[in-house]
């Protein structure tokens, strides 16, 4: 048991080292030898893990979406809101996720990577999203759910490329806060405009409520009850 959770561990530190080294340098400026010396292994404990640049490079990829994850909301827009916020507020900080996105973005990645991918995971999961929306009579009854979400997609990838460029990110969460100003009242019934929290501090705000929801559990553990 010791041993699976150290490999596990191991192969954590080996993610977020490639993760910032990605990040750094996109895909064909990095070398094995730069994840190794950031990461601190030896070059047998990372092939025991990934078997090439290519695979250790998918691996980042397929890390990205779990990153958006937020507490469920009854109102299920402002769950989908939350995701894009709390997303751009951990990319501040976060080096496997900032690597992950360059990937995803990186013409250079080989074919074997599939870079595509975090932009398919993230659509297939938010159609759900919106789906459960209409469900609950959320949505404008012309919204198509796909082509909304595609769109969604594609222009938070764009706000995030060009606040990386201007302001190397600083600036993210208000123009994430911009684009759901427009895109909202496109896709939201009008009663629901007003209730929607879409200040730009929405992320850390969340985020800060992820935490302590963690710390209750921590102690709840510790005291047995």
């Amino acid at each position: 048991m010791a041993r699976q959770e150290r490999a596990i561990r191991t192969r954590r530190v080996i993610l977020e080292a490639a993760g910032a080294v990605f990040d750094e340098h996109g895909y064909t400026a990095t070398t094995i030898s730069m994840v190794l010396e950031r990461a601190e292994v030896t070059k047998g404990a990372l092939y025991f893990h990934f078997s090439s640049k290519e695979s250790l490079a998918q691996a980042v990829l397929d890390e990205q979406v779990p990153f958006a994850a937020v507490p469920p909301q009854p109102c299920k827009l402002q769950e989908l809101v939350d995701m894009t916020f709390v997303f751009g507020q951990r990319l501040l900080g976060n080096s496997l996720l900032k690597g992950s996105v360059r990937l995803a973005v990186d013409q250079s990645a080989p074919p074997g990577a599939d870079h595509s991918g975090p932009f398919r995971q993230w659509a297939d999961h938010l159609v759900g999203l919106l789906e459960r929306a209409r469900e609950q009579g959320e949505l404008l009854p012309t919204v198509v759910p796909r082509q909304t979400v595609e769109l969604l997609v594609g222009a938070f990838a764009g706000i995030q490329l060009m606040s990386r460029a201007l302001t190397d990110r600083a600036d993210l969460a208000e123009r994430i806060s911009v684009l759901w100003g427009h895109l909202l009242p496109s896709i939201a019934v009008p009663g629901l405009l007003p209730g929607i929290d879409r200040e730009p501090d929405r992320g850390a705000r969340v985020l800060a409520t992820l935490d302590e929801v963690g710390a209750e559990w921590v102690a709840v553990d510790a005291s047995g009850r």
